[in-house]
């Protein structure tokens, strides 16, 4: 009985060791990109829809919704804005660390996960007023094992949501395109 108790734990000591060694060989970086073309709108509106958090509750379903509670901090438009995003009894405090005039970056963080870095960039396709933009997600993810290989399923699991509020956005500049 012994000898099939030491087997038993030399086989699981040796799986642990070949999926730690496996995982190490996956990327500790995880980038998710979505993009859309918005039409016939000036990059200066997109830029004010995402550079002031207030008016992300025009657009973006998380706060537009009011399925999550919004606080805002003291600056909520350009660097250094800020809002406490509380969903299902966690807070999610998000930071917009970088404005210009082609993009707008910002940091996700919540206790006890991996910080979310964003940027929101906008390209012009043409002169019809025409721009391309494109949201970006960086996780930094941890040796881990399992952490890594959550990797190879962050894409599916957080891009239906950023293609969502690149849509709700592209739809909300597109119909109201001075307000």
């Amino acid at each position: 009985m012994l000898r099939f108790i030491k087997a038993f734990l030399f086989g699981i000591t040796g799986l642990f060791i070949i999926i730690t060694l496996l995982s190490l060989l996956i990327s500790g970086n995880v980038k998710v990109s979505r993009a859309t073309v918005v039409n016939n709108v000036p990059v200066e509106r997109l830029y004010q829809q995402t550079s002031n958090l207030k008016n992300w509750q025009n657009w973006h379903p998380m706060f537009k919704t009011g399925i999550a509670s919004l606080h805002f901090g003291e600056v909520s438009a350009g660097k250094n804005a800020a809002c406490d995003i509380v969903y299902n009894g966690k807070t999610t405090h998000l930071t917009i660390t970088n404005v210009d005039s082609a993009s707008i970056t910002f940091v996700l963080q919540s206790q006890g996960e991996n910080d979310i870095h964003n940027i929101i960039s906008f390209t012009p396709v043409s002169a019809a007023n025409d721009i391309r933009v494109e949201w970006q997600a960086l996780t930094k993810l941890h040796w881990y094992p399992w952490e890594k290989f959550y990797a190879i399923f962050i894409d599916k699991l957080t891009g239906p949501g950023y293609d969502a509020a690149l849509n709700a956005l592209k739809d909300f500049v597109e119909r109201n395109p001075s307000k």
